[in-house]
């Protein structure tokens, strides 16, 4: 009986537990819009209906299980606008190995995070699983692009509606995610890909390009075997907008994506920010708890601040000598990550308020 009761109440902690993750996006949540009303351009890749594929083994993606979706033959869009809007709005890409896609873990969450600065959540469901190996990418299969073409597309065309400023709106990607995110920044304009006869309320006119981009931990971008040269299809051009890269010296996998493209970047005079961390693996999200790279948010919101995608923050006093603390909305307050077990917050030391990266008494973004 005990055994049974404690089963029990561990269902119903995970239950609550999965239901409070997605409740703070959907209180956001405005609309879900297929990506393509009529039909996709192409066939679709499997006859096998969308489902969760998540397993227990399943890696935890900011402490949690993510839900991972796979067969996406229906791509859509889910608009989560901002209780406090800037006007600016980013396209999201979950990752997923353009196999599947963490839905929540590099979806829902980056959507409460935009939210808290201000930036309406454009969530894109794009098609998976796409074929393995480069058969699976542009150029060899246009899926991936033709989706990321239409969301832009669409995201202009309801500007207006959803009170989005047409000239700050970006892309915010994860591991194949920010592979797809890179790869709109250079290619909005392939003519292959016009958005048409499919969706005749998206004019493949309308200007597809991102206003910035937010590259996660990036996946393919860098050619086999060792990594050291960036593939020519994710050459920056005049397209590629102010790009914002993140990525662990350990992610064993794809480490070295992020500094190969960020020197393509620079050798291209694209305006870019990189930041490497020691630790994190791949797939490490939003907020991973506990670890030095769980303060990234804070570093991008400094950045789309200085490119001007969203206001400054109030001026700071010249008698002020506290740090200034960032702005967050007081209806969607975000806990601070509970600190690791091998390193337990010090009771007897008090907070210092010379650390930017913790202010006291501020919530984290």
């Amino acid at each position: 009986m005990l055994r049974m009761e404690r089963r029990s109440l561990s269902t119903l902690t995970s239950t609550l537990f999965a239901l409070a993750l997605l409740s703070t996006a959907a209180r956001a949540q405005q609309t879900v819009l297929p990506l393509w009303p009529t039909v996709t351009p192409e066939s679709a890749q499997t006859a096998e209906p969308e489902a969760d594929v998540t397993k227990d083994s399943d890696a935890l993606i900011s402490g949690h299980r993510s839900i991972r979706l796979a067969n996406v033959s229906n791509p859509t869009l889910t608009v989560y606008s901002a209780h406090d809007p800037t006007g600016a709005a980013a396209l999201v890409f979950p990752g997923g190995g353009y196999q599947r896609l963490a839905w929540t873990g590099e979806g829902t969450d980056v959507c409460d995070w935009l939210d808290r600065i201000g930036v309406t959540c454009i969530l894109v469901k794009y098609r998976v699983p796409q074929p393995k190996g480069d058969a699976g990418h542009y150029p060899a299969d246009f899926a991936d692009l033709e989706d990321a073409q239409q969301a832009m597309r669409l995201t202009r065309a309801h500007a207006a509606e959803w009170h989005i400023d047409p000239a700050k709106i970006g892309v915010v990607g994860f591991s194949a995610g920010a592979n797809l995110a890179a790869l709109l920044s250079t290619h909005p304009d392939d003519h292959h890909v016009e958005s048409t006869p499919a969706a005749a309320e998206a004019d493949p006119k309308i200007d597809a390009r991102a206003n910035f981009a937010i590259i996660v931990y990036p996946a393919y971008l860098a050619l086999d075997p060792d990594m050291t040269t960036l593939n020519p299809t994710y050459t920056p051009n005049a397209f590629t907008p102010p790009t914002f890269l993140l990525q662990a010296e350990n992610d064993k996998s794809y480490g070295r994506n992020a500094p190969v493209y960020y020197q393509a970047l620079a050798a291209a005079k694209i305006p870019a920010e990189l930041h490497m961390f020691a630790t994190g693996g791949h797939g490490f999200g939003v907020h991973p708890a506990g670890m030095p790279e769980e303060h990234w948010t804070i570093f991008a919101t400094f950045w789309l601040r200085s490119i001007n995608m969203i206001p400054p923050a109030p001026a700071r006093r010249p008698d002020d000598k506290a740090p200034l603390a960032l702005p967050s909305p007081a209806t969607n307050p975000m806990p601070c990550p509970t600190p690791s077990a091998t390193q337990p917050p010090n009771p007897n030391q008090p907070p210092n308020p010379n650390d930017p990266l913790h202010p006291p008494n501020t919530p984290c973004i």
